[in-house]
């Protein structure tokens, strides 16, 4: 099983719960409706990665970046940055065809995560910041979200139990794209401005 590090510990998810189409301004970007409910997804404990590939099975990846939270006695209690791999061609065929994503989002080193520290008081001042060659390619946060972190937690639980050590990946902002060999991909959580825990990948 992978683990992440929480304050310098290793942890072991059993699970990393994704949602899905949380910012406005990204479901737009790809053309997606605005859903009635939540959308969510799940990966395994094997998408779990640290290496960020270009490619996977011949095909472009592209990249989200989000904001993650960790949860641990049934609340959030941790908060760190993470990447979202996805096929999106094979989604966008899944898609189409009404077809779950699981090959599209849930392979092997879908889930790129930096280190994760305790989550501030307010996790609703979160915000995410992602460069690419020293380029900022994504920013937004919390405010943003339709789903706000509470609500998030509150949906959750209506349908599926959280472990200790479980992750949430609550969405990413606009301006996602595709990952080119040699990118140098840098992402961020802040709040108030002041970074609270950050990320370097080399894309390989």
């Amino acid at each position: 099983m992978h683990t992440v590090t929480v304050n310098g510990t290793p942890v072991t998810p059993s699970k990393i719960v994704c949602v899905g189409r949380n910012y406005v301004a990204h479901i737009r970007e790809l053309g997606n409706e605005i859903p009635q409910d939540m959308v969510v997804f799940n990966k395994p404990n094997s998408a779990i990665g640290t290496t960020l590939h270009a490619r996977a099975e011949g095909e472009p990846l592209h990249y989200e970046g989000e904001i993650v939270l960790m949860v641990e006695g049934g609340e959030f209690t941790a908060v760190g940055f993470g990447l979202d791999l996805t096929r999106r061609e094979l989604q966008g065929k899944l898609k189409k065809n009404g077809l779950p994503w699981e090959r599209a989002k849930a392979f092997d080193g879908a889930a790129l995560f930096s280190d994760f520290v305790t989550l501030p008081a307010n996790p609703d001042a979160l915000t995410l910041e992602l460069a690419v060659d020293g380029a900022m390619r994504q920013a937004g946060g919390v405010h943003m979200m339709i789903y706000k972190p509470a609500t998030i937690l509150a949906e959750l639980r209506k349908f599926t139990t959280l472990e200790d050590g479980d992750l949430v990946m609550t969405g990413t902002p606009e301006g996602v794209g595709v990952i080119h060999t040699g990118e140098r991909f840098q992402g961020s959580v802040l709040v108030a401005g002041e970074v609270l825990v950050s990320a370097t990948w080399v894309a390989q």
